[in-house]
């Protein structure tokens, strides 16, 4: 018989199962990957409607990726995160604006309750 500090390994191997039974378990929280924009100059627009033009052009709310997690705005300079298929403005002039990703390479606002808004963005120039 093998003993480990005057007990059976059985009995050892038995208070060690039981102990890591107390240790917080991994989180259930899945990662995201994080990624980078396709380089270019994005225009935000609102959808128009069938009477009048087809979308409505957005200045304020355009940028242009100029670089892995940088983009230029009229007003300033910023960074971005691009976690998962959500892109968030984290400094400069658009901070805190958050899009997601959308089938067809486009951009679609985040409200701040997590719906997706009107606003769309997409890549018109590299």
């Amino acid at each position: 018989m093998l003993y480990i500090a005057g007990m059976t390994v059985r009995a050892f191997a038995s208070i060690l199962a039981l102990c890591a039974s107390f240790l917080p378990s991994a989180s259930p929280v899945a990662a995201h990957d994080i990624g980078v924009v396709p380089q270019g100059r994005y225009q935000c627009a609102l959808p128009g409607d069938a009477e009048g033009r087809a979308y409505v052009a957005m200045p304020d709310l355009s940028f242009r990726i100029s670089s892995a997690s940088r983009y230029s705005h009229v007003s300033g300079k910023g960074i971005y995160l691009f976690e998962g298929d959500t892109l968030v403005f984290t400094r400069g002039p658009l901070k805190d604006m958050r899009l997601r990703r959308i089938p067809g390479g486009l951009f679609q606002q985040v409200k701040s309750d997590g719906t997706l808004g009107r606003v769309r963005c997409n890549r018109i120039a590299r």
